[in-house]
């Protein structure tokens, strides 16, 4: 299984260089779609997911998610953001992201 990012055009390129497998949505309604397909494929074990794309990504395919473990989706902040805050703040806020979304709390 693999690891994959939904994010906009303009963030995509920084992940490609990071070796992650990326999709591109230009606003909400082309991410629910794309998220969608993600989701159904059963290829991808953490499908991490632009903030300002999809908030709240579960509701987003709550009805595509029903009797699935996986994949996990994981909201994060577009990567600007991610970058101007100091790493206190960014460690926080995933380390509460990983346990809201798995359960367990990871030290990172």
């Amino acid at each position: 299984m693999k690891i994959a990012i939904l994010t906009d055009p303009l963030s995509a390129s920084g992940y490609r260089l990071g070796g992650i497998e990326v999709f591109t949505a230009h606003d909400t309604a082309e991410a629910v779609e794309v998220l969608t397909r993600m989701v159904q494929t059963d290829e991808y074990a953490l499908i991490i997911v632009n903030l300002r794309l999809l908030p709240e990504p579960y509701v987003s395919v709550r009805k595509v998610m029903r009797r699935r473990e996986l994949p996990i989706l994981l909201a994060v902040p577009p990567h600007r953001e991610a970058v101007h805050s100091s790493d206190t703040e960014a460690e926080i806020y995933m380390r509460q992201l990983i346990k809201e979304t798995t359960g367990y709390e990871f030290k990172i």
